[in-house]
């Protein structure tokens, strides 16, 4: 039988965690084990469960314990499933809740670079993109246009995030991804040599005079490929783009000088993944 519990202490402890703790303190909630995570809606929390993630507790309105939400309560028998009508979940987490349910999960260890490339021809590699609504969209179109992996530098915005799951549409559960090693003394990123090693030829996405255009016949014929994006507005740093086996642009029309990272990653995406 579902574990359906009704609201009525706003101040209860169990609902700190979907009303007054931040997406930080969630990350470091259980430290040195892993953190936990907000996953919202039917559809997104379906998806991190079969890609084995554990579910603490839900939040739900009402109205959806025997609608959407149902077949999601029916595999959580035993997690407490906190409810209420809509009009009280809005006034405790301070936001409308996206199709009426919110799931907090217990984050994975994160897997090595090694075992994320295993086998993988094709992954992106983003430098300190610090937007999580970027990072959820390039997680989307990493999933819809064949990506095989995401590595990311330890600047990034967390693919764990509320909203990077809500705008990767649950993709972060579906691209084996984890973050590269860097050198705090050096100031610099490892996950170049790191891919040179495991048989990657590198690419920049950059503007720069030297670069080749994202329909190179070598580059798109390239047996094992990282796609390196950078973060929004300042791009690349420099030693990254000197590191990487070619610097490619996406041409631009119009006098457009360029394209918002997640946007540029799918263009790269489709055209790097069609061979």
């Amino acid at each position: 039988m579902p574990n359906i519990i009704e609201i009525t202490d706003f101040n209860a402890p169990e609902l700190d965690i979907y009303a007054r703790l931040s997406e930080v303190q969630l990350l470091h909630i259980y430290e040195p084990k892993e953190g936990l995570f907000i996953a919202e809606s039917p559809k997104v929390v379906e998806r991190a469960l079969n890609s084995g993630y554990v579910p603490v507790s839900i939040l739900v309105e009402r109205k959806h314990i025997e609608g959407e939400a149902k077949n999601i309560i029916a595999r959580c028998e035993d997690v407490p499933v906190y409810t209420a009508d809509f009009n009280v979940l809005t006034q405790l987490t301070g936001f409308q809740l996206t199709r009426g349910m919110l799931c907090a999960m217990v984050r994975k260890a994160l897997p090595t670079v090694e075992s994320v490339c295993e086998n993988a021809r094709r992954i992106a590699v983003l430098e300190n993109v610090v937007n999580p609504t970027n990072i959820g969209a390039i997680f989307r179109s990493a999933a819809a246009l064949n990506m095989d992996a995401v590595l990311l530098t330890p600047a990034c915005s967390n693919p764990l995030y509320r909203r990077a799951i809500r705008v990767s549409m649950g993709t972060v559960f579906q691209i084996p991804w984890t973050y590269l090693e860097s050198n705090p003394k050096e100031n610099t990123n490892l996950g170049i040599s790191k891919l040179k090693e495991l048989g990657f030829k590198t690419a920049a996405m950059a503007l720069d005079d030297n670069s080749i255009t994202i329909d190179n016949k070598k580059l798109m014929n390239e047996e094992k490929l990282a796609i390196v994006l950078g973060t929004e507005g300042d791009g690349l740093a420099a030693s990254t783009v000197a590191d990487c086996d070619y610097t490619v642009k996406i041409p631009m029309a119009h006098g457009v000088d360029s394209l918002n990272v997640a946007a540029a990653s799918a263009v790269a995406f489709w055209q790097l993944c069609r061979h």
